[in-house]
């Protein structure tokens, strides 16, 4: 039986996995799909809002020649964080369950890797690391699970000559507007509010107002997506409704935590705000043994937690983990 399993293989997942093996235990991270999943599955040519340092774990630089750190470089980074400390991480193993004998303090995770089950795991202790990108906010209306309908965005080239229409109005709504834009699609923006977010990088914000401005990208704003069909996106703006041509349609309308995951693992959630019950302090659940870490915490506002940030929780809560297991301090 393991001391403890991670399940996760991001950054708070593999700074988690980094921190248990100093404190001498016993761990396994299982990842769903490849190693830091969800940066693997950002926009191709993505380049992050934060400097180099920001992103380090375990203490090991990630050297780059930018102010602002790219995609690349990051998967390069994690690659060579996981090989340097060695990290007992298994990827593709899909968790569809964890459940904990209250009598015995064990918990069971059951998972599947390639379609198939797995066999079960037993840990003393579960820390969720699982993130919030593989879960997009749907706006559930009619058309939305269309061919040619995504909640992500890749790169833009495949949308040269095309119609586009963005559903967003926070960051990656604006930059993927603009890389569309000027990459020969025509876009059109579409968004709920009366104007863009306020968390829009500084550098994008007037690019995109600008943008906006001469009519290089369209915009609808008080806009209410009512229905997807095959060549278009039906909104309503004002009590009118108009029909807004689209070869394509991106709906970047944010992302949230497995709730449903985080229920079957007993654990209990704001129904408002999507935030798990915890402690700030030990980032335990109500779950004795169940801890949190990285953005699964956010709920369903997912910007105050970040790498930034989230990278810390795993020394924080291991340093729990081995008094209480080991009887050491990590």
């Amino acid at each position: 039986m393991l001391d403890l399993v991670i399940v996760g293989a991001g950054p708070s997942g593999l700074a988690t996995a980094i921190a248990a093996g100093q404190a001498g235990l016993d761990y396994l991270v299982l990842e769903k799909g490849v190693l830091v999943n969800s940066i693997y599955g950002f926009p191709a040519h993505m380049v992050f809002f934060t400097t180099p340092e920001l992103l380090e774990i375990g203490g090991v630089p990630l050297v780059s020649p930018y102010e602002k750190p790219t995609r690349i470089e990051a998967l390069r980074y994690y690659r060579r964080v996981c090989d340097k400390f060695e990290l007992r991480v298994e990827l593709g193993r899909v968790v569809t369950t964890v459940t904990r004998d209250s009598g015995a303090g064990v918990f069971t995770i059951a998972s599947e890797a390639g379609g198939l089950r797995a066999e079960d795991v037993h840990a003393r202790a579960v820390v969720m690391a699982t993130g919030y990108f593989d879960h997009p906010n749907r706006l559930g209306v009619p058309g939305e699970d269309l061919p040619h309908v995504s909640h992500y965005y890749g790169d833009a080239h495949s949308s040269y000559r095309q119609r586009v229409v963005v559903v967003g109005g926070k960051n990656s709504a604006a930059e993927a507007a603009l890389e569309l834009y000027r990459s020969g699609a025509s876009v059109t923006l579409v968004h709920r509010r009366a104007t863009l977010g306020a968390s829009i990088k500084y550098w994008v914000k007037p690019d995109i107002d600008n943008r906006i401005a001469e009519g290089s990208i369209a915009a609808r704003f008080n806009a209410h997506v009512l229905e997807i069909t095959r060549d278009a996106v039906m909104v309503e703006t004002g009590g009118a409704r108009e029909a807004l041509p689209a070869d394509r349609v991106l709906l970047l309308t944010g992302y949230h935590a497995d709730f449903d995951l985080l229920r079957a693992c007993g654990a209990t959630i704001d129904a408002d705000t999507g935030v798990p019950t915890y402690d700030p302090a030990t980032l335990e659940s109500n779950v004795p043994n169940l801890f949190f870490a990285g953005g699964v915490v956010a709920g369903k506002d997912t910007a105050p937690i970040f790498i930034e940030n989230g990278r810390f929780h795993g020394e924080r809560l291991v340093k729990v983990l081995a008094e209480r297991l080991k009887g050491v301090t990590a």
